[in-house]
């Protein structure tokens, strides 16, 4: 965890204004920052900036994924910026860390009013710990709290309390190349329906050639451990909420992974190239280059990556396999927005994310794609926009869309609780990995492992 404190340190120096750009950029690269965070944080020492979230003046702040892929934001920004000056901002944060955030707060400042790109699993508990955020509600009107879907609600909520605005859903789910499967002599209309069937139609795949490998995943926990293990059942957490790593559905889950990796990209378990080794990974290399049939992640990364295939329409979604006698669940988040509490134009804030969060133009290119461009993937959170699209579908609201909404009544969110994303990405992932890679020969000897390890880290953080 030492370079996590680096990185902590760092990030305190760039909010108190103690770093020249020179120096900034040296030390950021070193601790792996990308360029686009550096970039934004190369501001945040100087008087303008730190003084940008004033009265008058909307400043919200976005994790550059979400600008990059929804373009569409743009004229959202535009009709806003008409009726209340607007000054969006992209945020200087990766791999899900609020360290930015927690230390202007520390400092009773915030260089921003709210922040787009929390997922409530992975930020939205330490913010809340330390007074970085604040709920929605006072701001939220009641029309809008109750029309977002259940789920997504009680994900987005702690005591109550709604701290997350959500705003883009992502589900686990299973693809498949149409093409291969159908060159391979498998029906590519028909999902499988158990992991032993994902496995035996991702062999036929490779034996017969018509693709190097059969099936791939993402090796992040929350990615992959954690919905396959929800196939089988949702009680996987301990009392406290942590997912519980030595649970005998997460050994079994553990134990498919293994199969799965034996058919899969060689480069499978190599952190990825861009937001702190999260994204750029080898499984999406792979599938956008139409070297494997069989796919397990959310559904935005097979319709997205398929973008240069000679035939994207071939991408096929459904939910995850099971196993016989398994619940049949999988994994969702939301990605929205967070108040921060040291902000200001705190009702202006809630007036733009109804207004960005309703808007038809976000949804039309999330789904459909926006000029030529593949499907972003995500799709809305609230009920009246689905009863909409139930009564009337427009013409480009893909079929699995509705796949992708009807999932959530088999899903369950990763419990909020501060460690809920760094108990894999940081800490227990490095563990059960080994199982993978060979280094550990028993499931669960390596998932015991990586419980140890968070074990021990909250009781070093708490002591």
């Amino acid at each position: 965890m030492s370079e996590n404190r680096a990185a902590k340190s760092f990030i305190a120096d760039v909010v108190a204004g103690r770093l020249d750009r020179r120096e900034l950029l040296k030390r950021g690269a070193a601790l792996g920052f990308s360029a686009t965070a550096l970039g934004a944080m190369a501001g945040l020492g100087s008087a303008q900036r730190v003084m940008a979230a004033t009265e008058g003046t909307l400043t919200p702040t976005f994790y550059h994924w979400i600008t990059d892929l929804h373009t569409n934001i743009q004229f959202v920004n535009e009709d806003f910026a008409k009726t209340f000056p607007l000054d969006p901002q992209i945020a200087p944060v990766e791999s899900a860390n609020a360290d930015v955030f927690i230390a202007e707060s520390r400092e009773g400042k915030s260089s921003w009013d709210f922040y787009v790109g929390q997922t409530p699993f992975a930020e939205m508990a330490g913010m809340i710990e330390v007074g970085a955020i604040e709920p929605w509600d006072p701001y939220m009107s009641a029309e809008v709290r109750a029309d977002i879907l259940p789920a997504v609600l009680d994900e987005s909520s702690v005591d109550g309390q709604v701290y997350g605005w959500p705003f883009l859903l992502d589900i686990i789910v299973q693809a498949w190349n149409g093409r291969l499967v159908e060159e391979a002599g498998l029906d590519p209309n028909v999902a499988p329906t158990t992991w032993d069937e994902f496995i035996a139609n991702a062999q036929k795949v490779k034996d017969s050639g018509v693709a190097p490998f059969g099936a791939t995943f993402d090796r992040g926990g929350w990615r992959s451990l954690a919905p396959v293990a929800h196939s089988i059942s949702l009680d996987v957490y301990t009392e406290d909420g942590f997912f519980d790593f030595t649970n005998d559905a997460v050994v079994e889950a553990l134990e498919i992974l293994k199969r799965i990796k034996e058919l899969a990209n060689p480069d499978i378990m190599t952190s990825g190239s861009s937001d702190g080794g999260q994204n750029g990974t080898g499984d999406e290399g792979a599938w956008g280059a139409e070297q494997v049939a069989y796919y397990v992640k959310y559904q935005n990364a097979p319709l997205r990556f398929a973008g240069n295939w000679e035939d994207p329409t071939r991408v096929m979604l459904a939910g995850l396999p099971k196993t016989p006698t398994g619940a049949g669940g999988t994994v969702f988040w939301t990605t929205g927005a967070a108040l921060l509490k040291y902000g200001t134009n705190k009702q202006q804030a809630a007036d733009y994310m109804t207004a960005l969060t309703y808007d038809e133009r976000i949804w039309q290119g999330s789904i459909q794609g926006v000029d030529g461009q593949p499907p972003v993937g995500q799709v809305p959170v609230y009920q009246s926009v689905w009863d909409k699209y139930d009564a009337e579908q427009p013409d480009w609201v893909a079929p699995w869309a509705f796949l992708v909404r009807d999932q959530l009544a088999k899903s369950s969110g990763i419990h909020v609780n501060k460690y809920g994303f760094t108990q894999f990405f940081s800490i227990g992932d490095q563990y059960w990995h080994q199982y993978l890679t060979g280094e550990v020969s028993d499931a669960r000897t390596a998932l015991q492992n990586a419980r140890d390890a968070v074990i021990a880290e909250v009781a070093k953080s708490s002591s």
